[in-house]
């Protein structure tokens, strides 16, 4: 199984702000005046990240184990389902043009279902990942 939660480090600096990087994303950074809007932050600057990454089909940055003094961030639902789909795709090697002929749609939707930005209705995702031989799962936890 596989999470979407990040390690990161926050550290203030000399001007009193809160700084957020991550160890396994060397070009996500962030800060917030507050420990508060740090933690906010990195949780969007983790999504540009990760965007980033599908966007310009870049080897996916997985996530190492959350360390001491590290704090653990999440993917949202919706970029982890395409998070999920895109490693998928990649790990089985299947053509975009190939899964559009399994699941009998037209290659420009595959397109759109890799989109980060594209707003994918998580049963065309989940059902993409299941013609992979993939099945997404969902996790509940208490927000920080």
């Amino acid at each position: 199984m596989f999470q979407f939660t990040y390690p990161a480090k926050i550290k203030k600096d000399a001007a009193g702000f809160f700084l957020v990087t991550f160890p396994d994303i060397p070009f996500a950074a962030t800060d917030g005046k507050t420990m508060a809007e740090a933690l906010e932050e990195a949780r969007d600057c983790l999504e540009e990240a990760i965007a980033v990454s599908i966007a310009d089909n870049l080897d996916f940055p997985f996530p190492s184990s959350i360390g001491k003094r590290q704090h653990a961030i999440p993917l949202t639902a919706r970029m982890s389902a395409k998070a999920a789909l895109y490693i998928a795709v990649r790990e089985t090697g299947i053509s975009k043009s190939e899964l559009a002929r399994r699941l009998g749609v037209d290659e420009k939707e595959i397109r759109r279902m890799l989109s980060p930005r594209h707003q994918t209705k998580l049963p065309r995702i989940e059902r993409a990942l299941s013609v992979l031989g993939y099945q997404l799962s969902v996790s509940l936890q208490k927000a920080a």
